[in-house]
């Protein structure tokens, strides 16, 4: 008999992946703040070499910024679901999230 290994199970319009990544393959916002942490804990401890210590920098920016992006975008979104028109109904329109 054939073994099937089973997906991890995706919540409807969350857009994350079995592993928090997004449809995208970047990781979801929770993922990049747990990494980030994990960045500055490790530079604050000062023990890296420098040229490690740059490159783990260099990863923190780059998570900062999308982490940054996404936020930004959610709270255009939340903005946009708060609106309403002359006839009181909510103003929604598609947005792309990426």
């Amino acid at each position: 008999m054939k073994r099937v290994a089973k997906k991890a199970p995706v919540s409807p319009g969350s857009g994350e992946g079995p592993r928090g990544d997004q449809a995208d393959g970047s990781p979801s916002f929770e993922d990049s703040i747990r990494r980030l942490g994990e960045i500055v804990e490790t530079l604050e401890n000062g023990e890296l070499p420098l040229e490690e210590s740059l490159r783990l920098f260099e990863e923190g920016v780059k998570l900062a910024r999308a982490s940054q992006a996404k936020l930004d975008r959610a709270e255009k979104r939340v903005e946009e679901l708060l609106g309403i028109d002359e006839e009181g109904n909510p103003v929604v329109r598609e947005m792309d999230l990426e």
